[in-house]
């Protein structure tokens, strides 16, 4: 039987449903990741819950429960998931902006005003979810009626992708090559697309995924496994001259795929000029050829979180359909179904857990 529980607010002393206890994606140690029973919010004046319709699974989440936390195991279980939309169910009474009733997305923070789900207390993977500090303004943005909520948890990987092209440095007429059609590269595709750049080549060895690539619009999807990548972006993009010989007319490449023979390829391999946004994890050092970076005046970017506006993925999820990228939902209790999913394979897309409490 579920509890309620009250507290005050500006909303007249609004309803917090919960139980004894709620279920809490936690990881515990390396490889060791557990649906947790724990106890509900108790938040603050400062404070607001979100009741969670729909939380991604990101590369990063796989990573944490490989170390077993954020950089390695830690005292205490630590909660994921930062992808998230929801309801606002809550709201203190220092927080200004935000009603019981609204459909947001729930920014999962900085270093300056705190995280979610990256190493912090609170986690997306849950039903009800805590948002410190909401009172700071910029944790909790709208949603439009016409979004899904669903959908509009894919404004966080979106973000990521937005500013992994932004970091490439493209102007309409350039021609952009990503390698890795997970989500992220998806993202980035859609954001390369929606600024005007239409001569965008992906790259990835899942069928699915190049499906997905050429589903949202990419010039051309490559499976490195079966083709020379190199010769067919030449022959697709032209080549330029370089003292060593012609190479392929591809001004920006975004490394979202992790694999570690990319970033050397495209040092390499790429044009003068040329420039490399890296928004792809690397664990391990990656040697480099620093003489090629010279000659070339190669450009190369780290690409890490968000635009700053945030909103703006909100906002491109608005106007575009986006919601192809989605392949699996999966219900919180079979998150156990989720992780095997992506752990085992890569022919698929976005894979979103949802919540009961959230429909």
């Amino acid at each position: 039987m579920l509890a309620e529980r009250s507290f005050d607010g500006p909303q007249a002393r609004c309803k917090v449903r919960g139980g004894e206890s709620m279920k809490q994606v936690r990881v515990h140690g390396p490889d060791d990741v557990r649906i947790d029973e724990v106890e509900p919010p108790h938040p603050g004046p400062r404070d607001a819950v979100v009741r969670v319709a729909a939380c991604g699974i990101c590369g990063s989440d796989l990573s944490y429960i490989r170390r077993g936390g954020l950089a390695g195991p830690s005292r205490t279980p630590m909660p994921l998931g930062h992808e998230l939309a929801g309801v606002v169910e809550w709201v203190g009474r220092e927080v200004a902006g935000t009603a019981v009733g609204d459909r947001v997305v729930v920014h999962p923070g900085n270093d300056e005003i705190g995280r979610i789900g990256n190493g912090a207390s609170e986690g997306g993977l849950t039903p009800s979810l805590l948002v410190r500090e909401a009172a700071r303004g910029g944790r909790l943005l709208r949603v439009p009626e016409s979004l899904a909520l669903d959908v509009a948890a894919l404004a966080e990987p979106l973000a990521v992708g937005m500013q992994a092209a932004a970091r490439a440095d493209v102007s309409r007429g350039d021609k952009v090559a990503v390698f890795g059609c997970g989500p992220i590269g998806l993202f980035a595709l859609a954001a390369l697309l929606e600024r005007g750049i239409d001569q965008v080549v992906a790259i990835d060895p899942s069928a699915r995924r190049r499906e997905l690539a050429r589903e949202l619009g990419a010039q051309a999807a490559l499976d490195p496994d079966a083709v020379d990548v190199w010769a067919e972006l030449s022959r697709i993009h032209g080549t330029a001259p370089f003292l060593l010989g012609p190479t392929p007319a591809t001004n920006a490449f975004i490394e979202a795929s992790g694999a570690a023979k990319v970033i050397p390829d495209v040092v390499a391999r790429c044009r003068a000029g040329a420039r490399l946004s890296v928004v792809a994890l690397h664990d391990r050092p990656i040697p480099t050829n620093y003489t090629f970076v010279m000659m070339k005046q190669l450009s190369i970017h780290g690409s890490m979180e968000y635009p700053a506006r945030f909103e703006d993925a909100i906002e491109l999820l608005a106007r575009r359909d986006l919601s192809g990228v989605v392949t699996h939902r999966v219900p919180l209790e079979r998150f156990d179904a989720a992780l095997a999913l992506l752990r085992g394979s890569k022919e698929c897309g976005k894979v979103l857990v949802t919540m009961a409490a959230g429909r």
